[in-house]
């Protein structure tokens, strides 16, 4: 059969993790591919208790019809209270729409703002999951020069004047893939420089609870002056991920639209899902992430501590919260033509080119620390950078 494909698939391929996560059914593997959350931080058992009790309680018919593509008026309410310690004040229900899990939030922004051939601002390098939804869209990815503190200012003001962006797209808090986070001073110059040039911005903000070292700092939002920034979280790395459930928060107007995408999209946000996050936000939430807390450090710590052990050639990244480092290999190695043998050593990551909007830096590489424990870190770097060796050997 030859189906008749729309041309914007001719620029779509499965993105580099999901194509990971089938290795993940083989035992021996050491991932440190996919952004998965710790399986020992996942509240099974709070979890069953809540969902126990909506489904034999008051509400069990209202969960089980369909629901309000905007969401729970109880659960909105509520979530705009939670970015308020984001520093995102003032947020009312109609500022909020409930979106399932992040990637829909993004979906729906740029559903609702992109054309063919619209270009996107993105930090180089990006969330590579973005770039794959643009791609949909047929929008165009230009990449933004970044430095320790965020954001090139400058870089992002010349190319706002050269390409018109539709929109500007963030991760400012333990970045995806870098796990850096922009200054708070960072955060208001992109703010005020989107407003001055009339950019709409998405901050996407999935990790910034997970911090376990260093001072928090606002969301870029909390720095909107004008009504231009959307900011999505979801609570797919703080509770689970497979409850698909997050917010988007953003002027009244803009979340109206987003609401009129997701009804052609989803319809809605899964009932249960919205309820189980809601009462687990209000009975474990803060608790649950301070337990939680330890074993990231810890594991970070594993990580940083096997690179510097195994492989003190790795120029990488060192984050104060997260799930990533982001390191660039010796000798201009190429991370993308390495990475099936390092999967026949048992040991995945992710190739740092698929982050870049323009692709090339074929030397970096995206190390996730969260889903493999201590002995595992310890072993898996280390035939990781016997295998490094190995390559930088025979070119000698």
């Amino acid at each position: 059969m030859k189906y008749g494909y729309s041309g914007r698939m001719a620029n779509l391929n499965g993105t580099a993790t999901r194509e990971i996560f089938k290795l993940l059914s083989r035992p021996e593997i050491i991932s440190f591919a996919g952004g998965l959350p710790a399986s020992e931080c996942l509240p099974k058992k709070e979890i069953q208790e809540i969902a126990a009790g909506l489904l034999g309680g008051k509400d069990a018919m209202r969960i089980l019809q369909y629901g309000t593509s905007e969401g729970f008026d109880d659960f909105r309410d509520a979530l705009a209270h939670y970015v308020g310690k984001v520093g995102i004040h003032g947020v009312k229900r109609e500022n909020t729409l409930v979106i399932s899990g992040g990637q829909n939030g993004i979906d729906l922004m740029l559903k609702t703002l992109i054309d063919k051939g619209d270009t996107v601002l993105v930090e180089d390098p990006t969330y590579l999951a973005f770039l794959q939804i643009l791609n949909s869209y047929e929008g165009r990815a230009v990449g933004v020069k970044s430095n320790a503190d965020g954001l090139d200012i400058a870089d992002l003001t010349e190319k706002i004047k050269k390409h018109k962006p539709k929109l500007l797209y963030v991760v400012p808090t333990f970045s995806n893939p870098t796990g850096k986070t922009y200054s708070a001073a960072n955060r208001k110059a992109i703010a005020e420089t989107t407003a001055k040039y009339g950019v709409t911005v998405l901050e996407d903000d999935p990790y910034g609870k997970l911090r376990f070292s260093g001072e928090s700092v606002p969301a870029l939002k909390s720095f909107d002056t004008c009504g231009n920034i959307v900011y999505i979280t979801s609570f797919s790395k703080l509770i689970s991920p497979g409850l698909r459930t997050g917010v988007a928060v953003g002027e009244s107007e803009i979340i109206r639209k987003m609401t009129i995408c997701k009804q052609g999209t989803d319809l809605h946000t899964s009932n249960l899902s919205q309820l189980i996050v809601k009462e687990y936000m209000e009975k474990y939430l803060d608790a649950h992430i301070k337990d939680s807390l330890p074993l990231y450090r810890e594991r970070k710590q594993a990580m940083i501590d096997a690179i510097d052990r195994y492989m003190p050639y790795l120029k990488h990244t060192d984050p104060d919260g997260g799930l990533f480092i982001f390191g660039r290999l010796p000798g201009g190695l190429n991370a993308t033509q390495m990475l099936p043998q390092a999967v026949e050593r048992n040991v995945a990551y992710i190739q740092g080119s698929v982050f870049y909007a323009g692709g090339g830096h074929e030397d970096t590489i995206r190390l996730n620390y969260s889903n493999a424990n201590t002995e595992q870190i310890e072993r898996g770097i280390k035939s990781l950078a016997k295998l490094i060796e190995e390559k930088i050997g025979g070119r000698k």
